[in-house]
C-alpha cells in the first residue's frame, strides 16, 4: 500500500526510533516476537540478539532491525553468549486474564527459560514485561519468579505501566520488572496525551477498494453486541482519545470486538496493518514478513517501541552512572519532535 497519511506523530516515531550505532552494551533479546523491544533497544544505541520460536517473527526481527534472531524454543537447557543486559516478554497466555490462568501449570510458561538466561548469563542488568494478571490472581508466582531472581543477586524494581502515559496512542497496560545492582528509575511519564487521531490522520478518512468492511448483519450485531454488554462507548476507535489496547485478537477477530474505525460513508471497517502498527508506535517504515494473519499476531504481541525506546535509555542511565550514585536522565525520553508536538 503506497498511502501513509503522514503525521506530526508518524514523523516523531520516525526520527527517535532510528537504529543507532552500538553504545558498547550487547542485550540478550528472549522470546522477541516481531522487534518491539529490540527496536526499541537498538533506538538507544545497544546491540541485540534475539531469540524467537515463530518464524515470521523472526524474519521480521532480521530484516529490520539486521540482527540475528535464533529460531529456537527457548528452555532450561538453551545456551547464551555473553551479554550485558537480557530483557524479554515472557509468552504471557499463562498468566492473561483472557486466558485459562493456568500458570505454571502451563506447557507455554516462558519464566524457567527467563531465570535460566539470568542465571547463567549473569548480566548486569535485566528486565521483563507480561501482563497485568501477575499482579492479582496469580502474584504468587510473580512472588516465587522475584524470589529466585533476588536470590542471583539483584534488586528489583516493578511498576504497571500505562502506555498512554508515555506517548504511544492506546491504553495498554503491561507489569514492567527492572533487576539492577544500583539504581534504576523508569522512565518520566509525558504531560499529554497522543489521541488515536494524532496517530492515524488521514487514515480516518480513507476508504480503500480492498478495505474489510463491516456488512449489514455485522452492523446488526454490533448493536447487538453493544446493547447486551451495556456498552457506553462503542468499540470503534475514537479520535479524541487513546485506542483502546491493540491485541492480536482484536485486530482480526471476532465482529464485536474488533479493532474497527468509522470512516465518511458511514461502514465500520477492520484497521489496516499501518493503522495497527502506528497504534503501536511502530514506524511506518517497519516492514512486517509474513501473510496478513501472522502480521496481525506479531503487531498485537508486541511490545510498543516508543516505550521501548524509552525504557533502554534509563537501563543505559543506570549502565553508565557512577556506581551508587542516583542520577536523573539528562536525555529527553522522546524526541525535539515529538517534544514539540505533544508535550
Amino acid at each position: 500500500m503506497t498511502t501513509s497519511f503522514r503525521t506530526e506523530y508518524s514523523q516523531s516515531l520516525e526520527d527517535t526510533l532510528v537504529i543507532k550505532k552500538t553504545n558498547g552494551y550487547k542485550a540478550l533479546d528472549l522470546f522477541a516476537g516481531c522487534g518491539g523491544l529490540g527496536l526499541g533497544f537498538e533506538a538507544a544505541g545497544f546491540e541485540t540478539v534475539g531469540y524467537e520460536m515463530d518464524p515470521d517473527c523472526c524474519r521480521t526481527y532480521e530484516h529490520n532491525l539486521k540482527s540475528k534472531c535464533h529460531q529456537i524454543t527457548l528452555n532450561t537447557e538453551t545456551q547464551f553468549e555473553a551479554a550485558d543486559v537480557v530483557i524479554g516478554g515472557p509468552p504471557c497466555q499463562p498468566f492473561s486474564v483472557g486466558g485459562s490462568q493456568r500458570g505454571i501449570l502451563d506447557s507455554r510458561d516462558g519464566f524457567p527459560a527467563f531465570i535460566h538466561a539470568v542465571e547463567t548469563v549473569k548480566p548486569k542488568m535485566w528486565m521483563f514485561e507480561n501482563v497485568r494478571g501477575l499482579l492479582y490472581k496469580n502474584k504468587w508466582y510473580l512472588d516465587e519468579i522475584l524470589g529466585r531472581l533476588a536470590d542471583l543477586g539483584y534488586q528489583i524494581e516493578f511498576q504497571l505501566v500505562k502506555f498512554s502515559d508515555y506517548g504511544v496512542p492506546q491504553n495498554r497496560e503491561r507489569l514492567v520488572v527492572v533487576g539492577h545492582k544500583s539504581h534504576f528509575s523508569y522512565p518520566t511519564k509525558l504531560s499529554a496525551k497522543v489521541t488515536a487521531y494524532d496517530a492515524l490522520g488521514g487514515f480516518y478518512d480513507y476508504e480503500p477498494e480492498d478495505g474489510k468492511y463491516f456488512n449489514s448483519s455485522m452492523d446488526t450485531y454490533v448493536k447487538k453486541y453493544e446493547v447486551a454488554s451495556k456498552c457506553i462507548n462503542p468499540r470503534d476507535l475514537h479520535r479524541d482519545r487513546p485506542s483502546r489496547t491493540v491485541t492480536c485478537r482484536n485486530l482480526g477477530g471476532a465482529t464485536g470486538d474488533m479493532m474497527r474505525l468509522v470512516v465518511p460513508s458511514g461502514r465500520r471497517r477492520r484497521l489496516l496493518p499501518i493503522e495497527a502498527a502506528r497504534l503501536q508506535s511502530f514506524p511506518d517504515w517497519y516492514e512486517f514478513q509474513g501473510k496478513e494473519t501472522s502480521v496481525f499476531k506479531q503487531i498485537g504481541n508486541a511490545v510498543p517501541p516508543l516505550f521501548s525506546y524509552q525504557l533502554a535509555e534509563a537501563i543505559l542511565d543506570t549502565l553508565e552512572a557512577p556506581k551508587g550514585k542516583i542520577t536523573v536522565l539528562a536525555k529527553p525520553a522522546v524526541s525535539p519532535v515529538m517534544q514539540r508536538t505533544f508535550l
